[in-house]
């Protein structure tokens, strides 16, 4: 009996470090992004695109030239792994990880764990995805990005650019959940589809 409570004790002091150590801490200063738009489809299908497809968010992102699972994710849940590569060659690149996700109110919140080329503070940058039904067949999508830079100085310069991916990538949501067309760097739709729809609204 003594043996188990030992083991079980060991188990959840090593669960707690884990926690500690692979999840974002945010103690930081850092700066915030948030745009929305709305999107001429249910909420669940606009869910299952922007958040359970996790793996694909290339159908619809006009900056990601390839994204795929990895190290054994296969959709997206808790836990689940992608890479998301920014140029052609594949040396500009972002692994991530759904570290919270709640699909009865559909809220996401994703962390890079990895990254080559971008200026983030990995452990200061986090993002919420959310889907709000709007009640008449419609739904509102949005992206909240927290983010420091490394080095910080390079945050305003950054947050433009960080501001410009959400949006282009909402576009590219809303247009590929609403024809079924996918938007992302391969293809180069985005400057012809963009002109088609609303501007983003910039929340914050």
């Amino acid at each position: 009996m003594r043996a188990t409570m030992k083991t079980w004790i060991l188990i959840t002091l090593m669960s707690i470090c884990s926690t500690i150590l692979f999840s974002q801490s945010m103690s930081k200063k850092h700066r915030i992004i948030k745009v929305e738009i709305e999107i001429k489809a249910p909420a669940d299908r606009v869910w299952e695109a922007m958040v359970l497809d996790y793996g694909e968010i290339s159908n619809f992102s006009p900056y990601i030239y390839t994204s795929s699972y990895i190290k054994g994710s296969l959709k997206g849940k808790l836990g689940a792994k992608r890479k998301c590569s920014f140029n052609e060659k594949g040396t500009r690149w972002t692994h991530e990880r759904i570290e919270q996700i709640d699909n009865k109110n559909r809220v996401m919140r994703n962390i890079v764990i990895e990254a080559e080329k971008f200026p983030l503070d990995i452990d200061n940058s986090q993002a919420y995805y959310r889907v709000r039904d709007n009640g008449n067949g419609t739904c509102t999508a949005s992206y909240e990005f927290q983010f420091r830079t490394k080095p910080a100085f390079i945050g305003a310069i950054a947050k433009g650019n960080f501001k410009k991916t959400l949006i282009g990538t909402l576009i590219g949501l809303k247009h590929y959940v609403e024809t079924g067309e996918k938007v992302n760097a391969s293809n180069g739709r985005y400057k012809e589809i963009k002109r088609r729809y609303p501007e983003v609204t910039v929340v914050k």
